[in-house]
């Protein structure tokens, strides 16, 4: 059966393998040199891309919001699994005309040949199999991020769009569009940003953090299922849990079989543009140096982990920090002046205004400069504030950005412009998020062959790459 369109149904393309390819099963992971950059081309019908959002509360409202701004799109479906939560009202309201479900899959069985694209912002366990299945489908994807919650999941993704060149992928780390990514690349080529070979880059306000108690031994036992939601989709591939609102809506990122932790979140605004620009790749090293309130079920509530990336080229090896918790600093280099908010994330505590604290950043150290910066877009300044004024004069100009992360997703699948954060661009820094996961996880550090993707004398920690078995429902999405 097809729909109107000669467009397979869901159901149907799955029946019939999709676009399954050998080595893609999850006992295999293929070369890293056999991923290309992608050439993306448009296929959409018509100048305004017709959008389907998965996830309309929260981060979803947001995304709704900045996607009405760029006049570019019409959202003509909107899917949620908690449809009559109050946090999806204003998202609802905002899209009168567009259809409404609470399962992903049921949309793209019933209206998949009535949209070009989806913008997926649900927790980071269900980003896999909303992908790719909107791949399979033929849609573009602006998926928020990290990418993927396990190293091979973002393996499979990279894949997928891969060998659908004609898809346009966008991972939302939104600062990719902003001035930090213009500077970086002009810096780098007029030789103002060279030789790094140390970054520290610190997530150390409160957000990501939790009370739970330290020696739970294990999940929380249940709670009653708020009116009408869709629990078992919202699980996904992920093992039953009963449902508790520690988990939806409260904070999921702190649950390893949900999230991703400080790292995922705030690693993907801190280092996207140092990952990209330094040509880092995958480290060869993962050591958890400092890891405070380990325990089975969530995050640490501080961590210190070192990943080291070998030497590139013409440059050197670099050692990259993540610190992570509220009282767990990064030394501080002369003449670092004061941590600055970043004026381009709204105020919330997660901003400090105290100037013994830090605000998200990083701090990065060549051999004959230091700079420091924040977030998102935030751009670099150069330390200490008299050496900044001394070069002022020979820095170059830097660019300005064409379109806001949004805009240029939208202005790619009309191929007009690329994407700045494609998979291709972002799945390695995920999997480097993944890495720096497995060793909070299991406290110890990690040899990676960069080859190969695998972990070297550590057979638990390998197997940890690909994650636990998907549910027998969901098994289907790893092997498209």
């Amino acid at each position: 059966m097809k729909t109107k369109s000669n467009q397979l149904s869901r159901r149907d393309f799955i029946k019939t393998g999709g676009v399954a390819a050998a080595g893609l099963m999850l006992g295999g992971i293929a070369p890293l040199e056999a991923l290309g950059a992608t050439q993306q081309r448009p296929t959409a019908p018509t100048d305004r891309i017709r959008l389907a959002m998965i996830g309309v509360g929260n981060r979803g409202w947001d995304n709704i919001q900045d996607f009405i701004k760029t006049g570019l799109c019409d959202i003509v479906a909107l899917c949620d699994v908690d449809l009559d939560a109050d946090f999806c009202a204003q998202g609802l309201a905002a899209c009168p005309n567009a259809k409404r479900f609470r399962d992903f899959r049921e949309m793209f069985d019933k209206i998949a040949d009535e949209f070009d694209a989806v913008a997926i912002q649900i927790p980071d366990h269900s980003h896999f199999p909303a992908t790719m299945l909107a791949m399979s489908m033929g849609k573009h994807v602006y998926l928020e991020k990290p990418m993927a919650r396990t190293f091979h999941e973002a393996r499979l993704m990279m894949d997928m769009a891969r060998r659908n060149p004609h898809l346009v992928t966008q991972v939302g780390n939104q600062g990719h569009s902003g001035g930090n990514y213009f500077q970086f690349k002009a810096w780098m080529d007029a030789g103002i940003m060279k030789d790094v070979y140390r970054i520290d880059a610190h997530m150390n306000s409160i957000r990501r953090w939790h009370s739970y108690d330290r020696n739970m031994s294990k999940l929380p036992s249940g709670k009653p299922l708020p009116p009408g939601m869709d629990w078992d989709t919202w699980l996904g591939a992920v093992a039953w849990h009963d449902y508790d609102p520690l988990f939806h809506p409260g904070d999921w990122r702190s649950w390893y079989d949900f999230g991703m932790g400080a790292l995922g979140d705030w690693g993907a605004h801190l280092i996207d543009s140092v990952h990209e620009f330094l040509m880092l790749g995958l480290p060869d090293e993962v050591d958890p140096e400092l890891l405070e309130g380990r325990n089975d079920f969530y995050f640490p509530l501080a961590s210190t982990i070192r990943f080291h990336f070998p030497a590139r080229g013409m440059m050197p090896p670099v050692d990259l920090r993540w610190w992570d918790g509220v009282d767990n600093l990064p030394p501080l280099p002369e003449g670092y002046g004061v941590s600055e908010r970043d004026p381009n994330i709204p105020f919330s505590p997660v901003n400090s205004t105290e100037p013994d604290k830090l605000n998200p950043g990083k701090i990065i150290y060549s051999k004959e400069l230091t700079f420091k910066g924040g977030s998102h877009g935030s751009t670099l300044s150069i330390i200490p504030a008299e050496k900044a004024r001394e070069m002022a004069s020979s820095l170059p100009e830097v660019p300005r950005s064409p379109s806001n992360h949004f805009e240029n997703f939208l202005l790619a699948c009309r191929g007009e412009e690329r994407t700045r954060s494609p998979f291709e661009i972002h799945g390695p820094l995920s999997q480097v998020f993944s890495l720096g996961v497995i060793a909070q996880r299991l406290g110890r550090k990690l040899i990676v062959d960069r080859t190969t993707g695998t972990i070297a004398g550590d057979p638990i920690a390998n197997a940890m790459l690909a994650g636990a078995p998907p549910r027998k429902e969901w098994e289907q999405f790893y092997t498209l």
